[in-house]
């Protein structure tokens, strides 16, 4: 797979013509798009287009081909069925927000067993240009439909750098989604650099793994990790008992930091399935020496019972809620 730049540049289109009907056409396809000056290139039964390229195919083969059996991917991914193509056309607006940077970071607090501010977790609020709010089940998908979760988790890294930057003795937790980074000495040289040139203390920043990507090549995460250990930063893995269950695989990771997914927080007090989860949790993060985190606490109950149960660090809106600047609790 080809690394996307982080630099949002312009998509280049593979499309695949299969079948008798399509395979017919090809030619009448190709030369119609050349009379239109468009940039393309025939390969066997493929064209390599622009966007501009790929919009003009779609609206000229539309009655001509048999679009069941024409598939198209971008950046060398995937391939998709055609159906798919207007939905990247229509989420290039993510280009603009990730070019011009439309977004800051809202801090949540961490706090330790006695209520204390230990850290806070950098979240990112995206923009229009209008300023209106685009909300994060918006924006993800609409990146990864356009190829772009490399250049917008690059972009989320950098801004939470900064805004990291007036925690003077709080640590930062900043997400970062794995399999969009190709090369960790490649894709996060930036992202220490700006930490360097801002005076950020590299103890002070743990970089979690999102649970919104899930992990299939483990190898892969652990030479990232290895490489933010290398250069002093921490991490911290996200809901640990669905993507990494075992003991022996936590303790290859040694993550600083574990989450408790709010799944198994939120009425943990009253619910003894959650709390067996909890504990057997809490037991692994002992055995690999990781610092538990519950979040998601809402009620002071499930607070308590975690409490006194040996969690250490915790996150919720009981204790606050997302805000532009850091609040103590």
């Amino acid at each position: 797979m080809e690394c996307n730049n982080c630099a949002v540049a312009s998509l280049k289109f593979e499309i695949r013509l299969d079948g008798e009907l399509n395979s017919s056409v090809l030619e009448q396809v190709a030369e119609y798009l050349e009379r239109r000056e468009m940039a393309v290139i025939r390969k066997e039964n493929k064209l390599q287009l622009d966007e501009q390229g790929a919009r003009e195919f779609l609206d000229f083969c539309n009655d001509l081909l048999d679009p069941a059996q024409v598939a198209f991917r971008i950046n060398q991914e995937s391939w998709q069925p055609l159906s798919e193509i207007e939905h990247v056309f229509n989420t290039a607006w993510i280009d603009d927000v990730i070019k011009n940077e439309r977004l800051i970071c809202h801090y949540q607090p961490i706090v330790d067993a006695d209520g204390n501010v230990f850290a806070y977790e950098m979240l990112s609020r995206f923009q229009n240009e209008d300023g209106s709010t685009i909300y994060p089940n918006e924006i993800f998908p609409a990146a990864k439909s356009r190829g772009r979760l490399y250049a917008l988790d690059r972009v989320c890294r950098m801004t939470a750098v900064k805004f990291a930057a007036v925690l003077k003795g709080k640590k930062a937790f900043i997400n970062f989604i794995p399999t969009s980074i190709y090369s960790p000495e490649f894709c996060l040289r930036s992202t220490t650099e700006l930490a360097n040139q801002l005076g950020v203390d590299p103890k002070e920043l743990v970089f979690e793994v999102v649970e919104t990507e899930k992990v299939d090549d483990m190898d892969h995460l652990k030479k990232i990790l290895a490489y933010y250990k290398s250069k002093g930063f921490q991490y911290a893995l996200d809901d640990v008992g669905e993507g990494y269950s075992t003991a022996e695989v936590l303790a290859e990771l040694k993550p600083k930091y574990m989450k408790l997914d709010m799944k198994y927080v939120q009425g943990v007090a009253e619910d003894e399935a959650k709390q067996a989860v909890a504990m057997n949790f809490l037991n692994k993060a002992i055995e690999i020496d990781s610092v538990p985190l519950a979040e998601g606490i809402e009620v002071e109950e499930d607070f308590v019972w975690l409490k006194n149960k040996g969690y250490e660090l915790f996150q919720g809106y009981y204790f606050g809620k997302p805000s532009a600047e850091p609040q103590m609790v």
